[in-house]
């Protein structure tokens, strides 16, 4: 008997989350059946999804949703040998019994020297966001100018370091100069703290006077309404998230800038990386090979224990993260 621990949402979100709203739970797991495997969590990962899927696709009492690279311990499925690792989703748990359906085993040629809580990140969900938006949806072409906000996250900083690779001029928002300065490390071209511009519509004229042709959303909220209006005639954008609405108590309302959509003859897309699951080996392969060609950079947050599940949710939904947020049992 293994005893898992494992967090649950004892209450929705009302406005931003509390630590109220979420519960430490310990059972007792049996042996593996034939066909299963028990799995134990390495690394975890904290997203911005978790908040608005938390309320499309949670009940109170459920298991915190998210992903995890975990450490097979006990196995009955041939297909998922002892000490071999996995990406499961299986959500804020240490232990899992798993029949093997839900778990996505690491690529056999992982290096040794590439940590692997980098499958939580740019060598998993968000590169593989950031490629497939890039070249999927925006079809982002060399020579073009590509505008990313919250472009310090997991997700932004890949955005930004492919485009530069695609030989386009890169402009990032983040909301704290120690990210700004992260995003000129990386390449950016142009930077700035959309927390202590003047005016945003100005640093974003400033930033690129001729305009973006294709913008990398993350955002929402008014940065999108500011940024619409910059966009080039026949801009392409690309909508990943809108962590600015997250935690909102009711939904944002005012004039959607139907008027500049139109004139402008803007191409809008939303997207999740799911989409294009057929493509993500070789697309995973990919972004390894820019990692150890040095093409790609990568930051991670780490927070320390399985306890801290939910101080590091909240503190990723705060901002306090550069790259991508990971808790380390």
């Amino acid at each position: 008997m293994v005893k898992a621990k494992a967090w649950i949402l004892t209450k929705h979100f009302e406005g931003f989350p509390k630590d109220s709203n979420f519960q430490l739970k310990v059972e007792e797991l049996p042996e593996p059946k034939d066909g299963e495997v028990l799995i134990e969590a390495v690394f975890l990962s904290v997203d911005p999804y978790m908040r608005p899927f938390s309320k499309i696709r949670m009940k109170e009492g459920d298991v915190m949703i998210g992903t995890q690279v975990a450490k097979v311990i006990q196995s009955k499925n041939p297909a998922f040998p002892v000490g071999s690792h996995v990406v499961s989703r299986c959500g804020w748990r240490t232990h899992t019994i798993s029949d093997g359906k839900d778990l996505l085993p690491v690529m056999s040629e992982w290096p040794k020297d590439v940590s692997l809580s980098l499958a939580l990140g740019t060598i998993g969900m968000p590169g593989l966001t950031a490629l497939y938006g890039i070249e999927d949806v925006l079809g982002l072409q060399k020579g073009e100018t590509l505008l990313v906000n919250a472009a310090a996250g997991a997700v932004g900083s890949v955005v930004g370091q492919i485009a530069k690779l695609k030989g386009c001029k890169v402009v990032g928002s983040a909301g704290s100069d120690a990210k700004v300065a992260y995003l000129k490390e990386l390449g950016f071209d142009e930077a700035f703290n959309y927390k202590t511009v003047g005016s945003l519509e100005e640093e974003l004229k400033k930033a690129s006077p001729e305009g973006y042709d294709c913008f990398f959303e993350n955002v929402g909220g008014p940065f999108f309404t500011v940024a619409l209006q910059q966009m080039k005639n026949f801009g392409r954008i690309a909508v990943c998230g809108g962590i600015a609405t997250y935690n909102d108590e009711t939904p944002q309302k005012g004039p959607y800038p139907h008027l500049t959509v139109i004139f402008k003859q803007l191409k809008i897309e939303g997207f999740m990386q799911s989409r294009w699951e057929h493509k993500h080996p070789e697309s995973l392969k990919r972004l390894m090979g820019w990692l150890k060609e040095g093409k790609l950079q990568c930051r991670e947050h780490f927070t320390k224990g399985f306890e801290k599940m939910p101080a590091a949710f909240m503190g990723m939904l705060q901002g306090e993260n550069i790259g991508k947020a990971i808790v380390a049992v």
